[in-house]
């Protein structure tokens, strides 16, 4: 999930917001404005219903926001470094780079969110409480009832115990504390997640066929994700299986063709050897330092006119957002890695020089023969 613009950093983590949001945004706002706060409190002019209803939408996404750089906070923390937050129309994504290192770990950046949100919602309650009695607050009281309440519901509903909500990462680390495998951990959380998300498609469609259509559309949309997302994880779960073991120096590229910063777009792009060979490449310094990746598709988005005067180091991407893998690093560990990166690849570095490259179709043609060879098989028996 890829943010659509920018809202800059919290605490040094960069936060995103995708457009689906918007979706949310609006629904909220007319359910407020034309529902919840018009019937507990009619006559009022239009304008202070949505006025408040708009204070109260952005307050919500604020918390989803709290709830996420909770997560992140505690991650960094426990040694998973964070690549950004990105607010969208089911909640907030949290991208970490890596996953938890134990099952301690896990537990205290899984339970995170859901404390955080109960915490909200109880704050929300009490301010609604104090306003209500001090004085009438009316529409004020009702948006902080109703922040209190939907903070509350997002805390338990996080909290079941299925992926990828936070209560199936909880699940996970109970399990993989219990059993010491966190493939057999993951499974189990991945498999409640399907099971979840089944049983909230199901519920939506008959509250389809009993009229509550908008209610029971949302729940289907709901339950569809987690069950598309557990399944995802689970797949993702097998292949660190399958490629546990196994280095980055047999997937990657050794010694592959470089480009040197100062190499012109005009000139990368006329050299046969660039054009027509791969669809992106490395970059390097005059020290033959890697300094990041140039692609095909990035050149070619300098207009004509000034290919000749821009350096190829002015469009490439910079080796500090590129996995830089080791050569005897788990290929496992770099399989999430490769996903979150813009360029899906990786730049194999030894000592600060580069001896390689991994693409995402590298992977796949180490998973494809470890999975079709008979050593595999029977070390699967």
């Amino acid at each position: 999930m890829r943010a659509t613009f920018s809202l800059g950093q919290v605490a040094g983590i960069r936060v995103g917001v995708h457009w689906s949001v918007l979706v949310i945004f609006v629904l909220i706002l007319l359910g407020l404005a034309g529902g919840n706060f018009r019937e507990a409190h009619p006559d009022r002019p239009l304008w202070q219903y949505l006025l408040a209803s708009t204070v109260t939408a952005v307050f919500f996404l604020l918390s989803l926001l709290a709830h996420e750089i909770s997560h992140a906070l505690v991650a960094r923390r426990n040694g998973v470094a964070v690549d950004d937050i990105t607010l969208w129309l089911l909640g907030g994504l949290a991208r970490l780079k890596s996953e938890a290192s134990t099952p301690g770990a896990e537990l205290r950046i899984a339970g995170v969110g859901p404390l955080v949100s109960l915490v909200l919602g109880v704050l929300f309650a009490l301010v609604a409480a104090a306003v209500a009695g001090l004085t009438d607050g009316g529409l004020v009281v009702e948006a902080l009832a109703w922040l209190a309440g939907i903070n509350i519901l997002l805390a338990v509903f996080n909290a079941l115990p299925a992926a990828p909500l936070d209560g199936g990462r909880l699940l996970r680390a109970i399990v993989w504390w219990k059993t010491g495998s966190p493939l057999r951990a993951t499974a189990v959380a991945t498999a409640a997640g399907r099971v979840l998300g089944w049983g909230l498609v199901g519920l939506g469609l008959y509250l389809v066929l009993v009229g509550a259509a908008f209610s029971g559309i949302w729940l289907v949309v709901i339950g569809w994700f987690i069950v598309a997302v557990a399944t995802m994880e689970g797949g993702q779960a097998r292949l660190r299986e399958l490629l546990s073991g196994i280095p980055v120096s047999d997937a990657m590229t050794p010694d592959p063709m470089t480009v040197r910063a100062t190499t012109t777009v005009s000139e990368f792009l006329a050299d046969p050897r660039f054009r027509y060979r791969h669809s992106a490449f490395p970059v390097v310094d005059n020290g033959s330092t890697p300094a990041g990746l140039v692609t095909l598709k990035g050149a070619d988005a300098v207009p004509e006119e000034e290919r000749a005067s821009t350096a190829v180091a002015h469009v490439m991407v910079r080796v500090d957002d590129i996995p830089t893998p080791r050569p005897d690093d788990p290929l496992a560990r770099l399989v999430p890695q490769l996903e979150a990166s813009s360029v899906h690849r990786a730049l194999v570095l030894e000592e600060g020089r580069l001896v390689g490259i991994v693409t995402s179709s590298d992977i796949s043609r180490v998973t494809s023969w470890l999975s079709s060879s008979s050593a595999w098989r029977r070390r699967t028996l």
